[in-house]
């Protein structure tokens, strides 16, 4: 399956800024690329490429005073199968847990997991751990959370979605991180593309996708509190503790967004038939 993604974005600054981008899909799936995902910029702007504390790919530069413009537009394989499932991935305690797997169990900004523990262990203790422990939590986040664009805010943190009850898909990834680390279990937040494949077509327009994974079973395993179900197509952009972590576009001065639009649709193939 061919996946073709893509965004742009325009924005305005009353003077040369420094700016960081976190738009490029993760190293590991660099190799799935059948097209460059390079970043075009009008007027051009030199753009360096580096990598954050989190293994993240990221784009350096500075963006001219007036309107500057970032754009790309890639094609992306993927094998078509949904999110994996492993119903027996068992908890791993902390104790045994590599080092750079034990950060995911802080407290971050968005995630106040210590503020959550008394909530999470009432409602979630009973539950086996492991597997179906990060399902209860993401089915409780899932019902507990109404989700609407309105609802964006940026200085919501859990705590606050917890009690509002609303949020976008960012919000609905932090609560159930928060939850997860105050059970002890490693989770860490993920923005990427997710087009509407195998499933009916949102009308929204659309935007990039949060979501999380959690440290179950040895190995790392994608959930997601706002769909709540396994999903085809899902390409990871950028981890980390939370949204802090993972911006899109950050910059180092005001700015004024004039523009945004995202894509990821399934690149129809027409059908081979052997002679």
């Amino acid at each position: 399956m061919l996946i073709r993604i893509g965004f742009d974005i325009a924005i305005a600054c009353a003077q040369p800024t420094p700016v960081v981008l976190k738009v490029l899909v993760e190293p590991d799936r660099c190799r799935d690329l059948r097209s460059n995902d390079l970043v075009a910029t009008a007027p051009f702007v030199s753009l360096t490429t580096d990598v954050d504390v989190y293994g993240n790919r990221e784009l350096r530069g500075v963006a001219p005073a007036g309107d500057t413009e970032f754009s790309m537009s890639a094609i992306v394989y993927t094998d078509g199968r949904p999110d994996p499932v492993n119903l027996h991935a068992r908890q791993t305690t902390p104790a045994e847990l590599p080092a750079d797997v034990l950060r995911f169990l802080q407290p971050s900004r968005y995630c106040e997991s210590d503020l959550l523990s008394a909530f999470a262990w009432s409602k979630f203790g009973s539950v086996p751990e492991g597997w179906q422990r990060v399902q209860a939590i993401a089915d409780h986040v899932n019902s507990w959370l109404t989700f609407g664009y309105e609802n964006a805010d940026m200085f919501r943190t859990a705590v606050g979605a917890h009690a509002q009850r609303r949020g976008v898909c960012r919000d609905f990834a932090h609560l159930a991180i928060a939850l997860c680390r105050a059970m002890n279990i490693p989770a860490r937040y993920c923005n990427g593309y997710l087009g509407d494949i195998g499933v009916p077509a949102n009308p929204s327009p659309m935007d990039f996708n949060a979501w999380f994974e959690t440290f179950i079973g040895d190995q790392w395993y994608t959930f997601d509190a706002r769909h709540n179900q396994r999903r085809v197509g899902r390409i990871v952009i950028s981890r980390g503790l939370d949204a802090a972590d993972c911006a899109i576009l950050h910059t180092f001065g005001q700015h004024v967004l004039k523009r945004f639009t995202v894509e990821t649709l399934e690149i129809m193939q027409p059908n081979i038939v052997a002679a």
